[in-house]
């Protein structure tokens, strides 16, 4: 009788480790295929910052052109970016203060 019940425990075992590798398997699959992806993502992304830089210095060269300071533009195209994040995270943490403020008034009646 304990060798029956044994050779089932055995089986069962098996049968677990068996199935484990399967899963083991198709994450390999899936993990060699992200890396696959972000492969080719990274790629792209050097591609089109090539591109990117590519574009931005033939449009400097036409702002020379046409008399243009494209660099004063550009600067100042960062300082109006940097100012409209500096607003959204002002205008967020305001957000979160007044929530919070909101949330924990509670009278008691």
């Amino acid at each position: 009788m304990g060798l029956g019940s044994t050779a089932k425990k055995i089986q069962g075992l098996s049968e677990r480790a068996e199935a484990m590798y399967k899963q083991v398997q198709k994450l390999q699959e899936r993990i060699i295929s992200l890396e696959e992806e972000m492969d080719d993502t990274h790629d792209t992304v050097n591609r089109i910052d090539h591109q990117l830089t590519e574009q931005r210095a033939l449009l400097l060269a036409i702002a020379e052109e046409q008399g243009i300071d494209g660099e004063e533009i550009l600067a100042q195209a960062a300082i109006d970016e940097a100012e409209l994040e500096d607003a959204d995270d002002e205008s967020e943490a305001t957000d979160g203060e007044s929530a919070s403020a909101d949330g924990g008034e509670t009278t008691a009646e």
